[in-house]
C-alpha cells in the first residue's frame, strides 16, 4: 500500500486531509506529522523521518503563514517556507517521493486586470510571498517529481482563518468595516484536500505549478457579506479601502488565478466559492 506523509498535520489543510483520510484507507496509508514530530527546518530530522517511514508521497502542509509578522520575522519565514521546503524536496528526490507543495497567490504583485496563469510573472510584495516563492523554486529545482499548488484565501472549520474571525467578530460587534478594494478567490481547505488526493490518485502524473481555488473572484467585503448572510447575522458591514485599513505587509490588490490548467490536466473542477462557504458555515454554526 502506498504511503502518504502529511506535514503540518495540525494546520487547516492537514486537519482537512485527516478528515477525509478514512475514505482512502483502502488505497493509502497516511502518516500525519505535526511540527513536533517532524521539524522540516532540521535536515537531519527530515532525513531520519524518511528513513523510518519511506513515504511514496509527501503533502507539505507545513508553512509559516503570519503574513504581517513575517515582515519582522523574515528569517523564521524563510526558514520554514524556503529552507524547510528545500530539505523536504531533496530527501523526496533521494527516495523518489512525489512532493505536493502548497503555495500562495501572494507570489504575485496583484497589479493586473487579468487572471494570473501558472506562467505569469511573479513579483511578491512582502516577506511572506517572497519566502513562499523561494520555496516553490527550491522544490522544483531539487525534486523533478514536484507538484506546486498555489491557492488563495484559505479557510475551513479548523484553525484560524477569515471566516472564523468574522463569525467571532459578528458576535462581538454590531458594525464592522471590511476592505472592499482587494480581489481574490476564497478557498475552502476541504476542497483543496480533495483536489490534492485526486492528484495523488491520478496516473500518469504531470508535475510543475498548478493553481487551485474556488471561483469566481470577489472582495473581502463581499466575502464577509456572504458569511453574515449564511450565518444569519444582523451585523452591519461597511465597505472600506485598503488605505483605511493599513497592515505591515502589502496585500495584492487583485491576485485572481486562472484555474483551467488543473481542470484540463487532472479533471479537477473547482466549486463556486459561495457553495463551499455555505457548507463551512453550516458546520461552524451547528
Amino acid at each position: 500500500m502506498k504511503k502518504i506523509l502529511v506535514t503540518g498535520a495540525n494546520g487547516q489543510l492537514g486537519q482537512c486531509i485527516q478528515k477525509i483520510a478514512p475514505d482512502f484507507e483502502d488505497r493509502f496509508e497516511f502518516i500525519f506529522a505535526d511540527s513536533q514530530a517532524l521539524d522540516i527546518t532540521d535536515a537531519d530530522s527530515v532525513s531520519d523521518y524518511f528513513y523510518d517511514h519511506k513515504p511514496h508521497f509527501c503533502i507539505n502542509a507545513a508553512a509559516y503563514t503570519a503574513v504581517d509578522l513575517a515582515e519582522t520575522e523574515s528569517e523564521k519565514a524563510f526558514g520554514v517556507n524556503a529552507e524547510g521546503i528545500k530539505n523536504l524536496a531533496e530527501i523526496c528526490a533521494e527516495y523518489k517521493t512525489v512532493l505536493i507543495h502548497v503555495s500562495t497567490d501572494y507570489v504575485f504583485n496583484g497589479d493586473t486586470q487579468i487572471s494570473y496563469s501558472e506562467d505569469s510573472f511573479t513579483d511578491p510584495q512582502g516577506v511572506y510571498g517572497a519566502s513562499k516563492l523561494a520555496g516553490e523554486e527550491l522544490a522544483l529545482a531539487a525534486n523533478p517529481k514536484t507538484v506546486v499548488i498555489r491557492t488563495s484565501w484559505l479557510y475551513s472549520e479548523f484553525s484560524k482563518n477569515f471566516v472564523k474571525t468574522m463569525l467571532n467578530l459578528f458576535r462581538q460587534r454590531p458594525e464592522l468595516g471590511i476592505v472592499n478594494d482587494q480581489f481574490g478567490q476564497p478557498t475552502n481547505a476541504n476542497d483543496l484536500a480533495e483536489a490534492i488526493l485526486k492528484i495523488i490518485g491520478t496516473e500518469p502524473k504531470v508535475y510543475g505549478v498548478f493553481h487551485f481555488s474556488n471561483y469566481p473572484e470577489t472582495t473581502w467585503f463581499d466575502f464577509a457579506e456572504k458569511i453574515a448572510e449564511f450565518a444569519k447575522s444582523p451585523v452591519k458591514l461597511n465597505p472600506i479601502t485598503t488605505e483605511q485599513f493599513p497592515t505591515p505587509a502589502k496585500r495584492p490588490v487583485r491576485s485572481t488565478m486562472a484555474l483551467d490548467k488543473i481542470e484540463e490536466t487532472y479533471g479537477i473542477e473547482p466549486e463556486h466559492w459561495e457553495n463551499s462557504l455555505q457548507d463551512c458555515i453550516e458546520i461552524l454554526t451547528k
